[in-house]
């Protein structure tokens, strides 16, 4: 099993129920795939000692698992995904970082 770790950075601030629809929208279009295995999503919790980070602070946390590396290079070119992509970025542009990782222990 390979987990896909993304953290989210909107570029601005983001209503609580936009960033719920932008996870949802990412967690439908991926279960629709078929190719993930489970799905989980958060908002970031804040700290004050992140105003000190040369780093974006994230906005929110997605983790998706996978069967094996086949099914996460799929996952990157599930239908209708560049599409949810594109709407987001145009209403609340955002960066994302990701690593891919066996399960943490």
């Amino acid at each position: 099993m390979i987990h896909h770790t993304m953290i989210v950075s909107f570029t601005d601030s983001i209503p609580a129920t936009e960033l719920d629809q932008f996870l949802n929208d990412i967690e439908q279009v991926m279960r629709d795939s078929g190719q993930i295995q489970t799905f989980a999503a958060s908002r970031h919790i804040r700290v004050p000692a992140e105003d000190h980070s040369p780093m974006p602070t994230a906005t929110g946390i997605v983790q998706i698992a996978l069967a094996d590396l086949d099914a996460l290079n799929a996952s990157f070119t599930t239908p209708g995904l560049e599409e949810v992509i594109q709407h987001w970025q145009a209403r609340h542009p955002y960066k994302v970082v990701w690593a891919n990782h066996e399960p943490l222990t």
